[in-house]
C-alpha cells in the first residue's frame, strides 16, 4: 500500500531516523550521488544522456523526500471547493460546439498513460495489448477513436503514448500495424528510477542493465513523471511548434476516456488572460469509489486529496459520500505552454508517494513516486468538471472485463456506449472469484459472455463455468464450495437466484 512521506517516517525504526536529521541527510545525499555516478558510468553511449536526465530528476525527488517535514496536509485547512470551481458537465455542454470544430480539434493532442503491465490480470507484456472487445485491444480502440475523429472532421489529432521501460519495446513493435491509419502516433518514455533499500535508502542496482539480477532494481516513478519526461523527450516543444495547445491525458485502460468536444471547446473559448491551464474530470462517488482521490480547496487553490494523505482520525470523514461527493477520474486536460513554463521554472509541486515493495528474495525496498493529478495546484485557473459516470470505465480486473465484453455495451468507432436496451444507466456490481483472475482462465470459463442487460449484481466464487447463451437477471450469486464444481448449462436463465453446492452437467 502506497503511503506519503510522513507516514513512512513514522514507520521506520528510531535507528533509521538519523537519516532524516541534517547531518545524516547530507551524508546520505553524498552517498546517493556517488552511487548514481557509479551506475551512470555503466550506461551505454546511447543511454548516457537519458540516464543523466533521469538521475537528475531522481536526485531532486530524493532530496525532497529527505527534506519534507510534517504532514503533507493540515486537515483543519481543507475546505470544500467553491461552487464555480467544479462545473457541472451539462453547463459546459450547453455552450454547444463552434461552427468550425476542426479548428479546436487541431489544437489537441491525446496522451495515453501506457506504462503498466498486464500482470495483475495474469498477462505478460503491456496491459494496453490485452484484448477487451471483439479481439480489439485497449490500444486498437484508442487508435480507432482518434482515427474516427480525424476522418470525420478532417483533422490531425495525434496520439502520444507515455511508455515505461517495461512496455516500450513491445508497444513499438505493435505500432507498425497502425502505419496506414489516419493517426500520427508518437511515443516517449517515462523516467527509469532506482529502487532503494528500505534500510540504507541507497540504490540496490549494481549497473544499468535491466535483466538478470538487475531486473527488479528499477521502476517507472508513477504518472506524475509525465511533466518532466514529456519535456525532456523534446516532444513537448515539437508539438507546441506545430500549434498544439492542450493535451487530453488519461489511463489507457479507461475505456470511457474519449475526446469530448464540449470540454475542448470550453477550454479553447476562454479569454486569453483567463485561460484554464488544467481541467480535472471528476464524477460522483458511489459506495465503490470511497477510496478515490477528491478535489478540495486548500490555501486558495484547488488540490487533489488522496486517501493516503488523510490522518487516520479523518479517514471515515474522507470516505463519506455526503462530505466529499466526487472523485478524480484521472481524465485531465492540460495546457502545453503551462507545462513548459512550470517545468522550466521547476515549479510543478506534487506530493511524494512512498511505495514499499518486497522483492522475490525478501529484500524490502521503496520506490518514490508522484501522481499526475497532484500537480493541479501548480496551474493557473484550474477547474474541475463533474462528468457523467460513463466517462469513467476502467478495466482493472476480469470483473470489469466481463462488463465491457457483454451486451451492456455496444462498440462504435472504438467507443463503448451503454446499450439503450438497459433500463437504468448504472453498471451491475460484479465480483468474480480467484478462479477468474487471469484473463486466460476467465475466457475458458465462458463459452459465450452471458446476457447481462437486466443484471443488478453478480457474485461468482469457486470452480464455475458458463455454457452458451446464459442470461443473468436481478441478483445472481453462484458459489461452488472447495472441491465442488458448478456448470451453468447452455441457455439457462438465472433471475434472482443463489446457486451453490455441486452442479456438474455431464455429457451422456
Amino acid at each position: 500500500m502506497s503511503i506519503y512521506v510522513e507516514d513512512f517516517r513514522k514507520a521506520v525504526s528510531n535507528s533509521g531516523m538519523a537519516q532524516f536529521k541534517e547531518a545524516g541527510r547530507q551524508e546520505l545525499e553524498k552517498s546517493m550521488k556517488e552511487d548514481l555516478e557509479k551506475l551512470q558510468a555503466t550506461a551505454s553511449k546511447e543511454e548516457a544522456e537519458i540516464t543523466r536526465k533521469d538521475f537528475d530528476g531522481f536526485k531532486k525527488l530524493f532530496h525532497r523526500f529527505l527534506q519534507e517535514k510534517g504532514p503533507s496536509v493540515d486537515w483543519g485547512m481543507i475546505q470544500r471547493p467553491p461552487e464555480d470551481s467544479i462545473q457541472p458537465y451539462e453547463k459546459i455542454k450547453s455552450k454547444g460546439l463552434p461552427d468550425n470544430v476542426a479548428s479546436v480539434l487541431n489544437k489537441l493532442v491525446v496522451v495515453k498513460l501506457n506504462g503498466g503491465l498486464g500482470t495483475s490480470m495474469g498477462c505478460k507484456g503491456p496491459k494496453s495489448l490485452i484484448s477487451v472487445r471483439n479481439e480489439n485491444t485497449f490500444l486498437d480502440l484508442t487508435v480507432q477513436q482518434i482515427e474516427h475523429l480525424n476522418k470525420t472532421y478532417n483533422t490531425e489529432v495525434p496520439l502520444v503514448l507515455m511508455n515505461s521501460f517495461n512496455t516500450n519495446e513491445d508497444t513499438n513493435k505493435i505500432l507498425q500495424k497502425y502505419t496506414h491509419c489516419h493517426v500520427k502516433i508518437h511515443t516517449f518514455n517515462q523516467s527509469r528510477y532506482p529502487r532503494i533499500n528500505k534500510e540504507s535508502l541507497l540504490p540496490i542496482a549494481k549497473d544499468m542493465s535491466k535483466t538478470g539480477d538487475n531486473a527488479d532494481t528499477w521502476y517507472p516513478p508513477g504518472h506524475g513523471d509525465i511533466y518532466a519526461s514529456f519535456y525532456n523527450s523534446g516532444l513537448l516543444d515539437k508539438l507546441i511548434a506545430e500549434g498544439k495547445e492542450y493535451i487530453f491525458v488519461s489511463n489507457i485502460d479507461n475505456l470511457g476516456a474519449t475526446v469530448d468536444l464540449y470540454i475542448l471547446n470550453h477550454l479553447m473559448s476562454q479569454p486569453n488572460g483567463k485561460r484554464c491551464e488544467f481541467v480535472m474530470e471528476v464524477t460522483d462517488k458511489t459506495r465503490a469509489d470511497v477510496k478515490g482521490g477528491t478535489l478540495t480547496q486548500y490555501g486558495g487553490k484547488l488540490r487533489l486529496l488522496e486517501i493516503a494523505q488523510v490522518p487516520k482520525a479523518h479517514v471515515d470523514e474522507f470516505k463519506s459520500v455526503s462530505k466529499f461527493k466526487i472523485f478524480n477520474t484521472n481524465n485531465l486536460w492540460i495546457s502545453l505552454a503551462a507545462i513548459k513554463r512550470l517545468q522550466e521554472q521547476n515549479a510543478i509541486d506534487m506530493e511524494i508517494i512512498v511505495n514499499p515493495k518486497t522483492l522475490n528474495g525478501g529484500l524490502n525496498v521503496i520506490q518514490l513516486e508522484t501522481a499526475v493529478g497532484a500537480a493541479i495546484k501548480s496551474f493557473d485557473n484550474a477547474l474541475g468538471i463533474n462528468v457523467p459516470r460513463s466517462r469513467f470505465l476502467p478495466v482493472k480486473t476480469t470483473s470489469d472485463l466481463l462488463l465491457v465484453m457483454s451486451n451492456l455495451y455496444s462498440l462504435n468507432a472504438g467507443s463503448l456506449t451503454m446499450s439503450k436496451k438497459r433500463e437504468f444507466p448504472t453498471v451491475p456490481l460484479t465480483k468474480l472469484g480467484s478462479s477468474f483472475t487471469k484473463v486466460q482462465e476467465f475466457l475458458m470459463r465462458f463459452e459465450s459472455i452471458p446476457d447481462m442487460l437486466e443484471l443488478d449484481h453478480l457474485t461468482v466464487s469457486g470452480d464455475v463455468t458458463f455454457g452458451k447463451n446464459v442470461s443473468l437477471k436481478g441478483t445472481v450469486i453462484i458459489i461452488a464450495n472447495h472441491g465442488d464444481r458448478i456448470d451453468i448449462p447452455a441457455g439457462a436463465v438465472l433471475e434472482n437466484k443463489i446457486v451453490s453446492g455441486n452442479l456438474r452437467i455431464l455429457d451422456h
